[in-house]
């Protein structure tokens, strides 16, 4: 099997077409304005929480494995009794939090975190491949379509050139968002592990967000637009490896980012208008129990529950269990029995996630 050979980042190309620096300023100006929303919410674990089960969710979604928000959020919420598809996506909310606590304080991405984050993806896989044999198929007709690295000692001297590229901004003068669409193209044409890849190269998009300081937290995730474009993302990706094609795929990246940005942007203007809504209910018709923190776990847990409470407002567990039936007993929650815990169904917030508001555009975004 002949072995693949990569070119170093950044390619010999013109990265800085019209075409894309048009999107390219697109890209960061809704970018922009998400980060700027994003401050409206009182508590950042709110978000961290929500939006990160969902890309969860989306990104293992990619990759074909599939489970329900129901059997999520009752994972996340600490019910064992799920499916193995529902503990692989809970498992990549992990790795996605973790990865982006060892950013914040760092502002790096080393290899040593991504094998982290490839861990926790895929215990017992550990490090980068060894052995030779990985080939990329295509799903509907077994087709070989791409052949990565299969050097160990190649794989190695890739991702350390990739390391540099990704921590060290004397490298190149590209804007961070077109980095991004090259980092992400060369470690999934590198393929360093055995599985895990795609999931790794989604949540270090993110995690480069934060590094570079264009986001404060993870909530921009391209996952849903991958699945939505996922012919176009494989083409396009595919096209780089065969014929040079980057300003179709940088091209791409960035109107994901753009995209992306305006669609989150719309989800959490509704979750702060959903939190409002319940504030001013909680305060007229609640007032004794109503707390800033209160309402805060009802939107930083869909499914929460006495333990949560308890932790979150530092208080007795009936206490907290009086809070949550005075809760349910007025319409802010639903209260469910799943095994031998209660639940407490933020229903609202369950809903607007179940159907994340889109764009009317047809296609991409002009």
């Amino acid at each position: 099997m002949n072995d693949t050979l990569l070119d170093p980042l950044p390619p010999n190309e013109d990265l800085e077409s019209r075409d894309i620096l048009l999107q390219l300023a697109k890209a960061h100006r809704h970018l922009a304005e998400l980060k700027g929303a994003v401050k409206s919410i009182p508590n950042e674990s709110i978000l961290i929480n929500t939006l990160s089960l969902q890309e969860a969710k989306d990104s293992s979604a990619v990759e074909n494995i599939v489970t329900t928000h129901d059997e999520l959020y009752r994972a996340v919420s600490g019910d064992e009794s799920v499916d193995p598809a529902t503990k692989e996506v809970q498992r990549y909310a992990r790795a996605l939090k973790e990865g982006f606590f060892y950013v914040s304080e760092n502002s790096l991405i080393p290899n040593s975190l991504l094998m982290k984050i490839q861990d926790i993806l895929e215990p017992n896989k550990p490090g980068f491949r060894k052995l030779p044999g990985t080939a990329l198929k295509n799903r509907s007709t077994g087709e070989v379509i791409y052949t990565p690295p299969q050097n160990y000692h190649d794989i190695v001297r890739y991702m350390s050139d990739l390391e540099r590229f990704t921590n060290d901004d004397s490298l190149s003068s590209l804007d961070p968002l077109i980095k991004m669409a090259l980092i992400h193209y060369q470690l999934e044409s590198i393929h360093p592990f055995y599985d895990g890849n795609g999931r790794t190269g989604r949540i270090v998009n993110v995690l480069y967000l934060v590094a570079k300081g264009l986001m404060d937290i993870p909530v921009l995730y391209l996952s849903r637009f991958i699945i939505q474009n996922r012919s176009d993302y494989y083409r396009l990706i595919q096209a780089v490896r065969d014929d040079s094609g980057w300003e179709a795929w940088v091209i791409f990246i960035l109107t994901a980012i753009s995209h992306t940005s305006r669609q989150t942007l719309l989800l959490v203007d509704q979750i702060r208008e959903l939190m409002l809504q319940a504030k001013h209910r909680m305060r007229s018709e609640l007032p004794n129990i109503y707390s800033q923190d209160l309402l805060n776990n009802l939107f930083r847990h869909p499914y929460t529950k006495i333990a949560f409470v308890m932790a979150d407002l530092n208080t007795s567990r009936p206490t907290a269990s009086r809070y949550l039936d005075k809760l349910a007993e007025t319409g802010f929650v639903q209260k469910e029995k799943f095994g031998r815990d209660n639940y407490y169904l933020n229903t609202p917030l369950i809903d607007l996630l179940h159907d994340i508001p889109d764009l009317s555009e047809q296609g991409y975004p002009s």
